[in-house]
């Protein structure tokens, strides 16, 4: 569906449906996300969750979260959860960050 790029960290976004015929959207996350980078992500998303349906951050790819980058994440967790129709989980997290999340006390918020 859409791409968006930084030297240093890029997305893609993919639309398809669930068995319920639920949009969801998979953004697939490829480098660093920082204060550099998250605006972006940030700002893709947010036009993700005003339309709905489950989205899904895919972190396979992304070896290092910063405290900003972190900060997008809730943020845009906190969106989500706040229009009511619309649900944001982040899956295949590196030991890395899932240790991150651990750390912080975030990991119940990205559980559905």
């Amino acid at each position: 569906m859409a791409t968006a790029s930084d030297a240093s960290f890029y997305f893609d976004v993919q639309e398809t449906r669930d068995d319920q015929d639920w949009r969801v959207f998979t953004v697939t996350c490829h480098g660093r996300l920082t204060s550099a980078t998250g605006e972006s992500l940030h700002t893709e998303i947010k036009g993700l969750i005003e339309q709905g349906g489950h989205i899904l951050i895919d972190c396979a790819d992304v070896p290092f979260v910063d405290s900003s980058g972190l900060g997008v994440l809730v943020g845009l967790k906190v969106s989500a959860v706040s229009k009511g129709y619309c649900t944001l989980e982040l899956v295949n997290l590196s030991p890395r960050i899932s240790d991150l999340l651990n750390l912080t006390k975030l990991t119940s918020i990205f559980s559905r």
